[in-house]
């Protein structure tokens, strides 16, 4: 585990090839998405990956943690992106771009409570591989039929769905709220959450309870912002 010896950077947005490619002289855009190439950016030699969790075109650049190397690279880029308009921002940032296009964020809509069925990421869930630590239990899952399913809710009003707040119908509570955030893109409150199944059909009308006020919430499909 060398964690503490590696600084990471996200560089995300539809420039962002543009920006890096100034620093490096390997092609970037040859690296394919979820693949990454040893090489040197900044003069830095670094890991340079074709990854990132805002739904962007994208990369993360992993070098060694050395605080004049973090200094270097960071100025580095800002003047290469300045052109482009470049800004550095934070997590509270990322989480709003991830939770827009519907992306699952570990330890809140998925955790050891959760199975990847009723997560809707069946589709990375090959049960036909052979075994693997779960598939017992997710077959069972399967032929039992879901219980519950994470779904996307969208409020019109000013206020967002926050993680822990409950999700109600009809006076009896049927759920709870993962993720939530108010969307800088769609200009509204957005969330993800478990629901029972019954209520689980996108266009379902459902309530979500706001600071002791019960707000009206609908159903939909992630990703809340399409391309």
């Amino acid at each position: 585990n060398v964690s503490n010896e590696v600084a990471l950077l996200a560089v995300q947005g539809p420039k962002s090839l543009q920006t890096l490619q100034k620093l490096c002289e390997d092609d970037l855009s040859r690296i394919q998405f979820y693949h990454f190439i040893k090489g040197s950016l900044a003069g830095v030699e670094m890991v340079i990956s074709r990854t990132g969790y805002t739904g962007e075109m994208g990369f993360e650049i992993f070098s060694p943690a050395l605080p004049s190397n973090c200094a270097k690279i960071w100025s580095d880029i800002l003047q290469a992106g300045q052109e482009f308009g470049i800004q550095p921002v934070g997590l509270g940032e990322r989480d709003t771009l991830r939770l827009e296009m519907g992306y699952c964020l570990y330890g809140n809509d998925i955790d050891e409570t959760t199975n990847p069925l009723e997560a809707g990421l069946g589709w990375i869930t090959k049960l036909e591989k052979g075994e693997f630590i779960g598939r017992s239990a997710l077959l069972q899952a399967k032929s039992h039929g879901l219980k519950r399913r994470l779904v996307g809710l969208t409020v019109e009003e000013k206020t967002s769905p926050r993680h822990g707040y409950e999700i109600w119908f009809n006076g009896s509570k049927v759920g709870c709220v993962t993720s939530g955030t108010f969307s800088p893109s769609l200009e509204k409150g957005i969330g993800m959450g478990y629901i029972d199944i019954q209520h689980a059909t996108p266009g379902s009308a459902v309530g979500v309870l706001v600071r002791s006020k019960m707000v009206e919430a609908t159903v939909v499909k992630p990703p809340f912002l399409q391309r």
